[in-house]
C-alpha cells in the first residue's frame, strides 16, 4: 500500500514533526473515503480507515523498540530516552490526525459535518453530562482519573493481546476531540460574527487558539500517557511471541515496559489535575 510507504520507523524518530503532516493526510483521505463511499455510516468508518493507514508504521515502530530492548548494552535510563523519540513521532501523528478531524468539521457544511461526526458528537454530550452536577473540584478529579485509567488499560490490553490495538482507542479519542475542537471553534467564530458582523482571518485564528489552549492543556499529557501505556503492551506482546519466558532478556523487557505503565500513570494524574483545576482558569 502506497501509504505505508510515506514512512518508516526510523526517519519517523529523527523527524518526528514529518508525521504531523502524515497523520493529517492519513485523517483527511479517510474523511473524503467516508463521505464519498459510505456517507451513512461515515463517522465510524473514517476511524477505520485512519487507523488502517496508521497500523503499518504503529506496528513497525513498536517492533523497532522492541527489538532496542535486545540490545544488552541499553540501560533502563538508555530505553526510556530512546522510547521516548518513538512517542514524539506517535504524538506528532495524533496531532495531525486530531487537527485534520478538526479542519474537517470546522470547515464542511454543517449538514455533512454532523453527518460525518455525528457518533463524535453523541459521545460528546454524554461526556457534557456525565460531569454535570458533581459535587467538589476533587471529586471531579477522581472520577476523571478513574476514567483515565480505565481507558490506559483499555489501551495496554488492546496492544497486547493485538499488538498495536491501541491504535484505534486513540485514534477514536483523536476524532472526538477532532469534533470538540471544530464544535468549540464554531461556537466561537459565531459569537464574533454576531459582535463584529462577519468572521476573517484574525477571528479564525483567535477561535483556533483558544480551541488549542482548552483541549491541549491537559489533552496532551493525556494521550502521551495512552500511547506511552500501549507501546509498553505493545513491546511485550511481541515479546511474547519472539522470546522464552523465562530468559533473561524477557525480564528485561518487562521491567522496561512496567517503567513506561508507571510513568504513564504519572503522566495521568498530572494530566486530571490540570483538566479540573487548570484549565477551566482560562474559560
Amino acid at each position: 500500500m502506497v501509504v505505508e510507504m510515506l514512512i518508516n520507523p526510523l526517519k519517523a524518530e529523527r523527524h518526528p514533526f514529518e508525521m504531523f503532516f502524515v497523520g493529517l493526510f492519513y485523517a483527511s483521505l479517510a474523511c473524503i473515503i467516508s463521505l464519498w463511499v459510505f456517507r451513512e455510516n461515515a463517522s465510524l468508518l473514517m476511524v477505520f480507515f485512519t487507523v488502517f493507514a496508521s497500523a503499518p508504521f504503529m506496528y513497525y515502530t513498536i517492533k523497532l523498540e522492541e527489538k532496542k530492548d535486545m540490545l544488552p548494552e541499553n540501560s533502563e535510563t538508555t530505553l526510556l530516552k530512546e522510547h521516548s523519540k518513538a512517542l514524539r513521532a506517535f504524538m506528532a501523528l495524533f496531532l495531525g490526525i486530531t487537527v485534520a478531524f478538526a479542519l474537517w468539521y470546522i470547515f464542511l457544511p454543517a449538514d455533512l459535518s454532523r453527518l460525518l461526526f455525528e457518533v463524535q458528537s453523541a459521545t460528546i454530550s454524554e461526556i457534557n453530562n456525565a460531569v454535570t452536577g458533581q459535587a467538589s473540584g476533587f471529586d471531579i478529579f477522581l472520577r476523571i482519573l478513574f476514567n483515565n485509567i480505565k481507558v490506559l488499560a483499555f489501551c495496554v490490553l488492546f496492544a497486547f493481546v493485538f499488538g498495536l490495538g491501541a491504535i484505534f482507542i486513540l485514534t477514536w479519542n483523536a476524532s472526538v476531540i477532532g469534533a470538540a475542537m471544530g464544535n468549540f471553534i464554531r461556537g466561537k467564530l459565531s459569537d464574533l460574527a454576531a459582535v463584529v458582523g462577519s468572521s476573517n482571518t484574525a477571528h479564525y485564528f483567535h477561535a483556533f487558539s483558544l480551541s488549542i489552549l482548552r483541549y491541549a492543556i491537559h489533552g496532551i499529557p493525556e494521550i502521551l500517557a495512552y500511547f506511552t501505556g500501549g507501546l509498553a503492551g505493545g513491546i511485550i506482546s511481541i515479546a511474547v511471541i519472539r522470546h522464552d519466558f523465562q530468559s533473561e532478556k524477557f525480564e528485561k523487557i518487562i521491567l522496561d515496559s512496567s517503567d513506561l505503565l508507571l510513568i504513564s500513570l504519572g503522566i495521568l494524574c498530572i494530566a486530571a489535575f490540570l483538566e479540573v483545576f487548570i484549565t477551566p482558569l482560562f474559560y
